[in-house]
């Protein structure tokens, strides 16, 4: 059983991967799953996504996001929706490329108008792919999110409720991958 943390940022090791990785251990957890959560940043990948080809470290970053059990989707919120890095690079995936994927949205924010974006815009993308999205997505604000000197406890006093929350969702649908990969 995998868990993949996607991270559509266009800045390498930045909040939102932060956010991203601190979600997938939870969520993880809440599955029942033991793997260690695997990390994509999307940065890393940014001047390749548009080759034509797509080229071999594009490929392999679309097999593993099409292999994992668990897949945490985390972008920062642009222009009130997701990045276009990670838009770029989930059209790379074939119609039904998520199918037997449970996949959990999150958007990071500076301001909680733009709360509402994680489940208006990122959720129907991945449920478009094919994912199963059993919870509603997580819209974090920035300023929860460690950095600096902020306590890394600040982050999990919000994902904690949310993972109990979520337990029973992400367990019934996380073990129950459908299509072979």
């Amino acid at each position: 059983m995998t868990t993949t943390a996607l991270v559509g940022n266009p800045r390498p090791r930045s909040r939102t991967a932060t956010a991203a990785t601190a979600v997938a251990r939870h969520a993880t957890v809440a599955a029942g799953l033991s793997d260690e959560p695997d990390l994509l940043d999307l940065a890393e990948l940014r001047p390749l996504l548009l080759t034509p080809g797509p080229p071999p470290d594009v490929r392999s970053a679309l097999e593993r996001v099409r292999a994992s059990d668990l897949l945490v989707v985390a972008s920062p919120t642009y222009k009130a929706t997701y990045t276009g890095l990670l838009k770029v690079f989930l059209d790379l995936l074939p119609t039904g490329g998520l199918d037997g994927v449970t996949a959990v949205p999150v958007l990071v924010m500076g301001s909680p108008a733009h709360t509402l974006a994680v489940d208006v815009h990122l959720r129907p993308l991945l449920l478009e792919l094919g994912a199963t999205v059993p919870t509603s997505g997580l819209a974090l604000l920035q300023e929860a999110i460690p950095s600096g000197g902020t306590p890394p406890t600040a982050l999990d006093e919000v994902l904690g409720p949310w993972a109990e929350r979520s337990a029973a969702s992400l367990r019934a649908t996380a073990h129950h991958r459908t299509t072979p990969v």
